[in-house]
């Protein structure tokens, strides 16, 4: 029998899903591949996610459970001794992340609130996690001692930051301890001296006479003491603020009772630029361009609440003193003067006063004192060149934050010790204090004038921790990193980044 191949059915007889289209059939010509590839090709990408959502680490499978304990211990009391003494929250999960490592251990994530950090080791599917918080009760720059954590966390990760940790972690946690507990450098007394000179360098500023240098300095070291005092006792922060800027106040009314000539404004306005220099402005706008946005808040809100008792303090004085017939007032027509000389001196012993306040080095005081006359000098002259009083500053404090990496590198001493000290002279304690004159005037009128001012202080911070992060990036890209801190630090910022 002969065999006949299928019948192809007519095209009318082909439908529903069997039914193809002559284009289905027809091979694709050459130049519509080539325009359909080079579609593709322009929309479409081959190249991996910039991150990689959930797959950065498998865990350390292969690190046992003590070695892990030890070291996320050791990590731990790093980042709270950071956190306490002064670090940035950026800085502080940096060196976490730096320390894990040089331990072996990558699948490390730390998280830091005000009040608190939480380090936790994921250890794959087959492995417990690890996880430890640590609340960090208080806050209190501490130079000291931060530099002798920094000195163990590059003994520890040595050079290169390649080869591994170079003292085991039971070493390493001794020393850390050791660190933790060794006496300040020097006593308590030292710290009031420190006060009274940063305050001489504040009315230096303003082109004060010997006489406002001697009653500035004797309030600083009344405020410093009458502190203490009060944190001894318990006493809340902000009835703390509130009655040391009540001195430098009390102290110009009475000046002002017994000389009518006598012209409070400066001795207040020093009282305040102290009393600034130990809150966390420059911590607040650091941490919120870093992208830790929780710390940034809580830190921007205990700045307002602090704030906010040095004007209780000062209002309430003014207000006695009007009432005993003694009305003082402190002009907001307040401005910087003198020479540049002057000027200057004045930075520097505001920069030696401040060292002086929170147990900083040798090393570490007579850095600061340098950055902060160049960084003063720089300042005038951008002042000179037409810029903005905050553009000036964000000059200014880019040169600090390069100078001091660059003192980091080359000589040890802390980062944030030396840019803190030398940009003190730069806060704005003038603006603070006129929102707060305006704010005493309890008026209509001056609301939205005391609105400005306060405005323009949060943009002097804001210049401020900018300008250091931007000096600081700069000179990190021409003197470099070690491997372990380039990887630390591309995985502490808290900023979004397109995926």
């Amino acid at each position: 029998m002969t065999e006949h191949p299928p019948r192809t059915p007519p095209r009318s007889e082909v439908t529903g899903p069997q039914r193809i289209s002559r284009r289905q059939l027809a091979p694709a010509s050459g130049l519509g591949r080539h325009l359909r590839d080079a579609a593709i090709h322009v929309v479409r990408t081959d190249s991996p996610p910039t991150v990689a959502l959930g797959v950065r680490s498998e865990g350390d499978v292969d690190v046992s459970q003590q070695h892990a304990r030890a070291v996320i211990d050791l990590a731990l009391r790093v980042g709270e001794a950071m956190l306490s003494t002064g670090a940035s929250a950026a800085d502080s999960v940096a060196t976490v992340l730096r320390l894990a490592g040089a331990y072996g251990i990558g699948s490390v994530h730390v998280d830091v609130t005000y009040t608190s950090i939480s380090v936790s080791i994921h250890r794959g599917l087959e492995e417990d996690s690890l996880t430890v918080m640590r609340v960090i009760p208080t806050r209190s720059p501490d130079y000291t001692r931060l530099e002798g954590v920094q000195k163990l966390i590059d003994d520890i990760v040595g050079s290169a930051g390649a080869g591994g940790a170079t003292l085991d972690v039971l070493t390493a946690r001794e020393r850390l301890l050791a660190v933790l507990a060794s006496p300040h450098p020097y006593r308590r007394w030292v710290v009031t001296l420190g006060s009274a000179v940063m305050s001489v360098g504040v009315v230096l500023l303003f082109g004060a006479g010997p006489v406002m240098c001697l009653v500035a300095a004797l309030s600083a070291a009344t405020v410093d003491r009458v502190q203490r005092l009060l944190y001894g006792l318990g006493v809340a922060a902000f009835f703390t603020q509130a009655a040391s800027a009540a001195i430098p106040a009390t102290l110009a009314l009475v000046l002002f009772a017994v000389e009518g000539d006598f012209v409070p404004s400066v001795v207040v306005i020093s009282g305040i630029v102290v009393l600034l220099a130990g809150l966390g402005v420059l911590g607040a706008a650091q941490d919120a361009l870093d992208g830790y946005y929780v710390t940034a808040g809580a830190r921007g809100l205990e700045v307002v609440l602090m704030t906010l008792g040095i004007a209780v303090g000062v209002a309430v004085v003014i207000g006695i003193g009007n009432a005993f017939g003694v009305p003082m007032q402190a002009s907001a027509v307040v401005a910087l003067g003198g020479s540049p000389l002057v000027s200057t001196v004045g930075a520097v012993l505001i920069a030696l006063g401040f060292c002086l306040s929170t147990y900083s080095g040798l090393r570490t005081t007579v850095v600061s004192m340098i950055t902060s006359a160049l960084a003063w000098l720089l300042f005038e002259v951008g002042l000179q060149l037409g810029l903005s009083s905050p553009g000036a500053v964000a000059a200014a404090a880019a040169l600090v934050g390069a100078l001091a990496y660059a003192a980091y590198r080359r000589l040890r001493v802390p980062e944030s010790a030396v840019a803190t000290a030398s940009i003190v002279a730069l806060l704005p304690g003038l603006a603070v204090y006129r929102a707060l004159y305006q704010i005493m005037q309890n008026t209509a009128a001056t609301v939205p004038q005391a609105v400005v001012y306060f405005v323009g202080a949060v943009s002097t911070g804001i210049a401020l921790a900018a300008g250091l992060a931007i000096g600081s990036f700069f000179a990190r890209r021409r003197m470099g990193l070690d491997l372990a801190g380039q990887r630390a630090r591309r995985r502490s910022g808290g900023n979004l980044v397109a995926g």
